[in-house]
């Protein structure tokens, strides 16, 4: 019937639309209807379309000249609008792999048509074509302005295809809701209602275009393009919206100072300040002035005033790296540093009165990088406060709306569309250990034995980038002179029980067999190598090109020259990086789009958020095919909807040492969770430091007894904090440049930061029942394991925004230190629960923010009242000891239930039904516990487990000791056991 209907719909007569003897006028009887009603009933029923999957809409006005809704579950809803007749036009989705599916019935009421499934309906309007989405308790949850708004295509640098608009569609206009998810992203928020957010790809940045809404729902926004969340027009230059002066207060533009150094060099006026992009190679879009001479990294000034025409709370967005301050009003509101490759932007909110002017400030130490300030003027309250996303390329407005119970009811619906989010090895939730980078096997190796040697628990080892030879990009080789035998040091690795991760870049060089056997086959963007001639950055310089991987078979063949070459050696994972792509550092984003196309899809405009999603693909399917005892793992630099059907985690790219970047990053893995991608890390300590960290008058710095005197103590502090916070995501990853990053590098054994490093280290592995529990769930109930604290307390309005706390699994709240010098931080502990201090016992109850301590050693920890917490023994790596006894330790207070998971942990045997679990509950009132039957199996499982129980029920000495003799000691086989507390 679909294929009728597309060929159908251009002639679009009253013929061509039939009504099936299923679609009943509501709440009416034919002899009720008079004959106004029946002319206005005939006249929508002429306008719709039955389908197999929905309905189809021709309205009478709007600029949609049809509209599609399908029911894709009995709680998933597909819109789709276009500016035309013709449904062939749409393309085919990165992020979505469903197929519609699920029972509903079609009404007609007036001018409304209405779908209705279990889970809830959907109206079109007949003559607006505008959507609306109701749960089956009749609440509204979304509502479209209009059909939406098509326009051309101005943001592509090429000319674009003839069915390619820009794209808007806005709902719920002055509503009240929170909006979470959309991806990670580096401004600090979880809750971006009345944001302005752009959802694009870069080193720091990844979109997953599913927004969360407090009211229980979810849209999934099935773009690829740059995508704007909020204002449509996003931030724009300074001169477009504002008036600007110079420090003598004459219009025109800002007075800017270009100093080297102390000594300044010219003072001029200038529009705004933009030094944002490089054009071609290092040649910058907008040179320095000829006037500064040979200096290549000035220190710049710009001061004077501005003035808008609009009162309220303007939204200015700093790009930068190098140092970075700006001042407003007197105030500084931004002070930021970034390493000079790899600037990024940073936002801020300033009130501003319409016609009365505000001092303005910046202040640039450039450091050879980049720079530019853009604004965005407040909208009017109802739309700042509404649900838009607004694209710049796509052939149709085409969204996804899940209908849920709760905020993982959200998760699990994104997850039916775009795919399950396959498990992990095992080994990925241990310590992983990473360095830019280990420059031979011999050290590589040694790393791992030294970690050994501490008796610091380890479960894999990275080897990064350029162990390839350095005019030798992409051929997957080893560099012989450092790497002369890499079987033998992967050997050498496993022998040691730890696995290894290799970089592996979708980038070559053309002198290398791998680029000329994908450039042979077309499957090589060549515009770098052919026209722009863009060198890299490793010795003298080389061309390179990055390879196109949407075709299936540019796929196969990517992953076959990792096979012959890599996986041949026994590597054990994948780390993807560069997958935005990076073709080329510091390229404006149009220039990027430009060199991206074309595409085998289309153009990198209308692509260009996606090509992380099937490089990814491609490895995960293609080491699924050759090597399908192993599952597979990889780590990405970016990602995309659906992402996390690949067997992969992504990470936040290359930040930097600075305590701001570490209070982001709290937010970003939040943000990640809530957009139904649970496997997130970040580098612990930031990638690249600042110089004085890097070179001191010692040298190059490695052992931090390189580092300056003064130097040592905050160097420790920052790590140490970060290194608590990361024992506490999903994947604890320790990453980044020198100094060196391994705990013994950063701090002396006995001293209090290495001890802290260690305990904590120690404790993820004690967690592990717990971890990997909560890893099997991901899989298996759709559960997130970093979760926003919106998850788990809906109804507690003081969680909403907070974004420097959450929920680790359903019983840990994690409160990481991100102030320099604090020895305590605030805590909300929230409503509707007593919470207990994980380290003392001591109890509080919710609702209430407390003062906890945060000596360096310890990060404020709480544990939910009622949580039951399997953990195990002391051990060195997750493989080890399996048959050991599993301590569960329970929090009175409520009642509590958990399911204790299991599977062999390296295998896909879990997807053929070999995993089990153990259900476990409390009941508080007569403190009696039920570990109940066993639930499921697997062929290498202890049949009979000891389980040890104790109860937390207020302060104690021995809270936080997991060795702590238990008060009963249970012989489990498999059948339930009760036990009275």
């Amino acid at each position: 019937m679909e294929n009728y209907v597309k060929s159908s719909l251009r002639l679009f007569g009253a013929a061509a639309f039939t009504l099936s003897a299923v679609i009943t006028l509501s709440g009416c009887q034919p002899n009720q209807v008079n004959s106004a009603q029946a002319a206005e009933t005939k006249n929508a029923a002429a306008r719709y379309q039955e389908t197999a999957n929905g309905v189809i809409v021709q309205p009478s006005s709007g600029e949609a000249k049809l509209v599609r809704v399908e029911v894709y579950r009995n709680n998933i809803f597909r819109v789709t609008n276009l500016p035309h007749d013709n449904l062939e036009a749409i393309a085919e989705s990165i992020q979505v792999t469903a197929k519609p599916q699920g029972e509903f019935s079609i009404s007609q009421q007036g001018e409304k048509v209405t779908l209705t499934t279990s889970g809830g309906y959907a109206t079109v309007d007949v003559n607006s074509g505008n959507v609306a989405v109701f749960n089956n308790r009749n609440e509204q949850l979304l509502t479209e302005v209009d059909s939406g708004t098509f326009g051309p295509v101005t943001a592509d640098p090429v000319t674009p295809e003839k069915d390619s608009f820009s794209l808007r569609q806005q709902w719920n206009k002055n509503t009240d809701e929170a909006f979470y998810g959309l991806g990670q992203h580096q401004n600090g928020e979880v809750n971006f209602a009345g944001d302005n957010l752009e959802m694009t790809t870069y080193n720091l940045e990844i979109t997953i275009p599913l927004v969360v809404s407090s009211r229980n729902y979810g849209v999934l926004w099935d773009n690829a393009s740059v995508t704007h969340f909020g204002n449509p027009e996003g931030a724009v230059p300074l001169p477009e919206n504002l008036k600007l002066y110079d420090a003598q207060g004459k219009p025109g533009g800002l007075t800017a100072k270009y100093f080297d150094g102390d000594k300044l060099l010219l003072t001029r006026v200038e529009a705004e300040p933009d030094y944002q992009f490089l054009a071609n190679n290092s040649t910058r879009e907008h040179p320095f002035p000829d006037e500064l001479g040979n200096v290549t990294a000035p220190r710049v000034e710009w001061s004077g005033s501005i003035e808008s025409d609009t009162s309220g709370n303007h939204f200015f967005r700093m790009y930068n790296s190098g140092y970075a301050q700006l001042w407003l009003g007197g105030e500084k509101v931004l002070d930021r540093w970034r390493m000079n490759w790899n600037p990024w932007y940073h936002d801020v909110r300033y009130e501003m009165t319409a016609g009365k002017k505000t001092d303005i400030r910046i202040n640039w130490d450039s450091e050879g990088g980049y720079i530019r300030l853009k604004h965005a003027p407040p909208l009017a309250h109802a739309d700042q406060y509404s649900l838009s996303f607004a694209s710049e390329s796509g052939k149709a407005i085409d969204y996804y709306v899940v209908i849920a119970e709760d905020y993982d009811g959200v998760i699990q619906g994104y997850r039916a569309l775009t795919g399950k989010a396959v498990m992990l090895p095992k080994w990925a939730y241990g310590f992983w250990q990473s360095r830019e980078r280990y420059q031979n096997q011999q050290e590589l190796v040694d790393v791992v034995k030294e970690y050994r040697k501490r008796k610091i628990p380890l479960d894999n080892i990275v080897l990064d980038w350029s162990y390839w030879p350095e005019d030798k990009w992409g051929s997957h080789e080893f560099d012989k002179e450092h790497f002369p035998d890499p079987k033998k040091m992967v050997e050498q690795i496993h022998d040691l029980d730890a696995q290894i991760m290799i970089s592996v870049w979708p980038k070559f060089y053309p002198n290398t067999k791998n680029y000329q056997e994908l450039a042979a086959k077309g499957y090589m963007l060549s515009k770098n190598v052919d026209n722009e001639k863009n060198l890299d950055w490793i010795g003298k310089g080389y061309l390179n090109g990055f390879y196109d991987p949407y075709p299936e078979e540019s796929q196969q063949i990517f992953w076959r020259q990792i096979e012959e070459n890599l996986n041949v050696l026994g590597i054990d994972a994948w780390w993807l990086d560069a997958s935005e792509p990076d073709i080329h550092s510091n390229l404006s984003f149009t220039k990027r789009k430009e060199i991206m196309t074309p595409l085998s899809v289309g153009s990198g405009t209308e692509y260009f958020n996606s090509y992380a999603l099937p490089n990814a693909e491609g490895v995960y399917k293609g080491e699924r095919k050759d090597d399908p005892e192993k599952r597979s793992f990889i780590l990405t630099r970016s990602g995309f909807g659906g992402i996390q059907r690949t067997g992969a985690a992504i990470w936040s790219g290359d930040t930097v040492p600075r305590w701001s970047n570490l209070r982001e990053q709290i937010a970003a893995g939040i943000s990640t969770g809530l957009s139904g991608m649970p496997n997130w890390t970040m580098d612990i300590g930031g990638f690249t430091p600042e110089n004085k960290y890097r070179n001191t008058s010692n040298g190059f710095v490695g052992h931090f007894s390189g580092l300056e005197p003064e130097d040592i103590q905050p160097w420790q502090e920052l790590n140490v904090r970060w290194f608590q916070f990361g024992a506490f995501v999903p994947l604890f990853r320790s990453h980044g440049q020198n100094p060196y990053r391994e705990i013994y590098n950063i701090a002396d054994e006995g001293s209090k930061a290495y001890d802290s490093m260690v305990y904590y280290t120690k404790l993820r592995y004690r967690l592990m029942p717990y971890i990997y529990s909560e890893a099997g769930k991901q899989y298996h109930q759709d559960d997130t394991l970093m979760r926003g604290l919106i998850m788990d307390f809906p109804e507690d309005k003081s969680v909403r925004d907070i974004n420097n706390q959450y929920m680790f699994g359903p019983a840990f709240l994690v409160n990481p230190v991100d102030k320099e010098g604090a020895t305590a931080r605030e805590v909300y502990l929230p409503e509707g629960t007593k919470w207990y201090d994980f380290y003392t016992g001591k109890s509080f109850d919710g609702g209430q923010t407390v003062s906890a301590d945060a000596p360096l050693e310890r990060m404020p920890l709480f544990v939910r009242a009622g949580s039951i917490v399997p953990t195990g023994p002391a051990i060195q790596t997750v493989y080890e000891k399996p048959d050991a006894p599993i301590l569960l330790t329970i929090y009175a207070g409520a009642d509590g239930n958990y399911s204790f998971y299991e599977d062999d942990g390296k295998s896909y045997d879990y997807e053929k039904g070999e995993f089990s679990f153990t259900p476990i509950r409390y009941d508080d009132s007569n403190k009696r516990l039920v570990i109940g039957a066993r639930q499921g199996q697997f062929p290498e499982q202890n049949k009979t487990r000891k389980f040890r129980v104790r109860l937390i029920r207020g302060e104690q000495q021995d809270a936080a000791n997991l060795d702590v003799k238990p008060e009963h000691s249970i012989s489990y086989k498999g059948e339930e056991v009760i036990v009275q507390l």
